[in-house]
């Protein structure tokens, strides 16, 4: 059986897509955002990434721009988190539909989808052969996003402080370049999955790179 290998990168871009605005829309909550901070949030987190993918493959405009669709999966999702939270509100309930480890698998999800789109449009592009160059902008675009979001929270972006959070993006990029060929559709899911396990088991297991704590610390 065959099957149309743009269709499904579409599709998995748009999970993808959907999952990184629910993180950004889940965090522009906890930070008391009003409507529009949520929304926007959630759509810088969504876009970042591929935007800043397809600056530096010299793809201008940015494909985000060119297809609303993007822009408005991720304004949806956004605007369904805030309604889920108005309601939760509105019912008397102080608590919000928002906690850490739900936000923690869609911003895992979320960064492994586009770990593997960064790599799968750097090779349609014409760099299939350059590993560097596949793996160092499938991982910009997994990360892109979640830097964005975090600046724009008053965050030390995830990238340079969470448990392996580039290291998880770097393993599934570098996962999905060596299959792709091997295993074109099998290749997308085990990368992503990989990715996903990763950050769920860095996260409940506090797995770290070494540092140097301040003096003040």
């Amino acid at each position: 059986m065959t099957f149309d290998h743009g269709v499904l990168f579409f599709l998995v871009e748009m999970v993808g897509t959907v999952a990184f605005a629910l993180s950004g829309a889940m965090l522009a909550i906890q930070r008391g955002l009003d409507l529009f901070g949520v929304v926007f949030l959630g759509v810088a987190t969504a876009i970042g990434g591929g935007i800043l993918r397809d600056l530096l493959l010299g793809q201008v405009p940015p494909q985000a721009f060119l297809n609303s669709v993007y822009f408005l999966a991720s304004a949806a999702a956004s605007l369904l988190v805030f309604a889920a939270a108005l309601l939760n509100r509105r019912r008397g309930r102080t608590d919000l539909p928002v906690n850490s480890a739900l936000l923690n698998v869609f911003d895992a999800a979320g960064l492994g989808i586009f770990s593997v789109i960064g790599v799968q449009h750097t090779v349609a592009a014409g760099f299939g052969e350059n590993l560097f160059f596949c793996v160092f902008l499938g991982m910009t675009t997994g990360v892109g996003g979640g830097m964005l979001r975090d600046v724009l929270s008053h965050s030390t972006p995830a990238v340079l402080r969470k448990h392996v959070y580039a290291l998880a993006s770097l393993a599934g990029a570098v996962c999905y370049y060596l299959l792709q060929d091997l295993f074109p559709a099998a290749s997308i899911a085990v990368s992503v999955l990989l990715v996903i396990v990763l950050r769920v088991l860095a996260s409940r297991y506090r797995w770290t790179l070494p540092r140097i704590q301040p003096p003040d610390a």
